[in-house]
């Protein structure tokens, strides 16, 4: 198996379903894709992953710095009324 967008061969299993065998999910280790493998072949399969959407390693190396995401703000305690 090769990743969809970038075919790179190192792909890690993030999830299972809770019921074996129904899906997994799935992320390149280079690229960061992630997918289900009940999705579509479009977003699964690399011979029918659109072209305008995949990556080389070039595309990787020269991509813009992805913005860091900020931690949840904590909530104030809930109070019955």
């Amino acid at each position: 198996m090769t990743c969809p967008r970038c075919d790179f061969d190192t792909i890690r299993q993030l999830a299972t379903s809770p019921v074996a065998g129904i899906w997994d999910v799935l992320q390149c280790h280079r690229c960061l894709y992630t997918w289900r493998t009940t999705e579509p072949a479009r977003r699964t399969q690399r011979d029918t992953y659109p072209d305008e959407f995949r990556m080389t390693q070039a595309d990787i190396d020269n991509a813009p710095e992805v913005p860091t995401v900020l931690p949840l703000l904590s909530r104030p305690p809930h109070t019955a009324h």
